[in-house]
């Protein structure tokens, strides 16, 4: 019997992204813009295969095979033919649909890889009594070959993602330590290179290490890039090694986001949006970050488009060294109604920025006021979909240019709702009111955690002619009451700098900026709430980030000490801050539910938020801070690692508590997305429906002209780079 932890229920929570009444107020040139920038992030989406596990193009290749050549209902005859149970082939079809929406084996929210729930020789069969398999029994044998035993496996080192033989990381060959992701960061820092867009190959040859240092791009060669660029192509001596910086990671996916990025630019709104993708198109081309940087300027500038894009390599969070980005790539179509309560925070934020519990000089010089808007999810390619987003990632451009944020509204309307049966660990007379509050609550929190979270604080830097951009003279350290000792030089970063617990301790600080923020009148004011309404919000956020940090146990792995979520390894955090702070304000108690199994709940005394709740969050927050602003590593290690640590100490018994968790955990939802089709001149939008056949069909509809040929493309790039992971 399989683990629950690592296999899908059957009636997993599968849920449609409504775009249609967005869509259909487009005009016909946004529609066509919008059509083209979601080609191309679909087209870059598949990307994440190659970043996530050996065996994921593999299976992605085989399971499209499948449904290309027969619709989930014809596949399910010849399953029930064989004797599988509707059970038994339901498993697979969810097995599918979660591939599809993760892009691969691994889930994107916890890392943890997920296996069929059946029988490998009863999937077997099925794959060889297929269409497909009668159609290329050739190709199929091989692909299953590629993949079908990794597939089931669990072997230690393969049920989660990381290095140091933790887990699997295809940002690194296998033979790579977390002193090798450190040795590589040190050698890009020193050639000023951003580890965005690269992965790591190390190869020893009598003795002798080396590095490749590979570079996502179309182009292969260096004979189209810019002299800066060009210069870096070569082999570096460093230390006792040699590193060599190679190009065309991904070039055939690449090639491909590329051409629909120029089709796009053909309907761009304005001369912003298209240079926009012009320097898009440049840093795909050449693996240029530099170019990267200078389109998310463009990016920001854009003020208020109706049709609102990010695409590139973002989000660090599964790198496990934390400086490597995963695809993603999304379109959205703006929201008025929900964007003028945003309009109206960000209007304010200066304001509340000084609310905040750290000296003015730990703030930028000037908040750069950006656009803030609620956009329902056209396409939103990668690995999952967010609620909310702070972009670009860029510590040099957030600084001096500013960012935006989103909230994405149609994902937050169906991923929060909540049903009374299934809220876990809450005390009956707490549920009704957590129902009818989450989702405002929750709305509240992604705006001041995007904005005033994600969108607060300076980082102290001495750049590489020797200039600081603060007093060394005048700035002092709040909690030591002397001058700062610490900041940032030349091409450091908070990602190179903290690296491993940046990405959790950047979301900690960001969720404890909206807790604390969320009490101000102003804020709730805003988003129209007032007298007990206001109060219930206040109650109900807190009240979910303690029970957040309970439901965050499921993503600790004990046998390693290690967190596999940024986001819950953050609320854990701020549970225990708050717990520590004592005076009866969260209180965990361990019981029995009425199935006889363990259970817990959680409880907050709502009379005691402000009295000793947001005391005890200021005091955390401001540390937080300090040691971000003045790169202090060794003191912001220790403090985030001392709250993260999972014991079981009484009276909590965390450990204790994780098995409850485990128990009584219920998987997240999956999202089926629409796709646009081109009919003559004019764009039309297909929806499917909520069932993992819904969304497998989705993806079988998403390649109609080259599903075959990126199958093809995705299993040569494996191949090519097979023997990295000992294939």
């Amino acid at each position: 019997m399989v683990d629950s932890q690592y296999v899908l229920p059957n009636d997993i929570g599968i849920a449609t992204l409504d775009c249609a009444e967005a869509f259909r107020l487009l005009s016909p040139e946004e529609r066509l813009y919008a059509h083209y920038l979601s080609r191309a992030c679909w087209y870059g989406g598949l990307v994440v295969l190659l970043q996530t596990s050996p065996e994921s193009p593999a299976i992605y290749a085989l399971i499209s095979r499948l449904f290309r050549t027969q619709d989930p209902t014809d596949l399910g005859e010849t399953a029930h033919a064989l004797g599988l149970s509707d059970e038994e082939y339901q498993a697979f079809l969810v097995y599918a649909a979660a591939v599809y929406a993760n892009m691969g084996n691994y889930k994107s929210f916890g890392d943890t890889k997920f296996v069929p729930n059946l029988p490998k020789e009863k999937l077997k069969q099925l794959v060889w009594k297929s269409q497909a398999f009668q159609d290329h029994p050739e190709e199929m044998e091989d692909l299953w070959g590629q993949c079908g035993d990794l597939m089931f496996s669990l072997e230690p080192t393969q049920k989660h993602l990381g290095l140091c033989g933790q887990g699997i990381s295809t940002y690194f060959s296998s033979n790579c330590s977390m002193e090798d992701a450190k040795r590589a960061q040190d050698f890009l820092d020193s050639q000023n290179i951003s580890a965005y867009n690269t992965r790591l190959f190390k190869k020893e040859v009598d003795g002798k290490v080396s590095y490749e240092v590979r570079l996502a791009s179309v182009c292969s060669d260096d004979s189209q890039l810019d002299a800066d660029l060009a210069a870096k192509m070569k082999c570096f001596p460093f230390g006792d090694c040699e590193f060599s910086m190679t190009l065309g990671d991904y070039a055939p996916l690449l090639q491909k986001v590329v051409e629909n990025l120029q089709k796009a630019q053909q309907h761009a709104a304005n001369a912003t949006q298209a240079e926009m993708l012009t320097h898009y198109i440049t840093s795909f081309t050449q693996g240029s970050i530099v170019a990267h940087k200078e389109g998310s300027r463009c990016w920001i500038q854009d003020k208020g488009p109706i049709v609102e894009s990010y695409i590139g390599f973002i989000e660090s969070y599964r790198d496990p060294y934390g400086s490597r980005g995963e695809f993603e790539g999304f379109v959205a179509i703006v929201n008025k109604a929900m964007s003028a309560k945003f309009a109206r925070l960000v209007s304010a934020a200066e304001r509340l920025l000084e609310e905040l519990p750290w000296p003015r000089a730990f703030e930028k010089d000037a908040f750069l006021k950006p656009d803030f808007t609620s956009l329902d999810v056209l396409t939103f390619s990668g690995s999952g979909i967010p609620a909310g987003i702070n972009i670009p990632n860029y510590d040099d451009i957030r600084q001096t240019d500013g960012f935006k944020n989103v909230s994405l509204g149609n994902v937050l309307s169906v991923a929060y709702s909540t049903k009374k049966e299934k809220l876990t660990f809450l005390a009956e007379e707490d549920k009704d009111l957590y129902i009818k509050w989450k989702g405002p609550s929750f709305e509240v929190q992604v705006g001041l955690h995007e904005l005033l979270g994600h969108g607060s604080g300076k980082l102290f830097v001495q750049d590489d002619s020797g200039a600081f951009n603060f007093d060394r003279e005048a700035v002092i350290n709040p909690e030591t009451g002397e001058q700062i000792r610490s900041w940032y030089r030349g091409g450091e970063t908070w990602d190179s700098k903290f690296s491993s617990v940046a990405s959790s301790y950047e979301e900690c600080r960001a969720e404890c900026v909206g807790l604390y923020l969320c009490l101000n009148k102003e804020v709730l004011g805003i988003f129209e709430l007032e007298g007990e309404d206001a109060e219930d919000v206040i109650y109900i956020n807190w009240l979910n980030m303690v029970r957040a940090g309970v439901l965050a146990l499921e993503f600790y792995t004990p046998e390693s000490g290690s967190w596999r979520q940024a986001h819950m390894q953050a609320r854990f955090v701020i549970l225990r801050v708050l717990l520590e702070a004592g005076g009866g304000l969260v209180s965990l108690r361990h019981t029995t539910g009425a199935d006889g199994k363990p259970d817990a709940v959680v409880l907050l005394d709502r009379s005691k938020i402000s009295t000793v709740g947001k005391p005890a969050l200021e005091r955390f927050l401001r540390k937080l801070q300090v040691l971000k602003s003045t790169a202090d590593v060794a003191g912001g290690r220790a403090l985030y690692e001392t709250y993260s640590a999972v014991t079981d100490k009484e009276p909590e018994r965390f450990l204790t508590l994780r098995h409850t968790v485990l128990l009584r955990k219920e998987a997240r939802k999956l999202f089926v997305q629409a796709n646009t089709r081109l009919e003559g001149d004019d764009v039309v939008l297909v929806q499917y429906e909520s069932s993992a056949a819904g969304l497998i069909r989705s993806f079988r509809d998403r390649f109609p002209d080259d599903g075959e040929v990126l199958e093809r493309h995705l299993m040569d790039l494996a191949r090519a780079d097979a023997h990295f992971w000992g294939k």
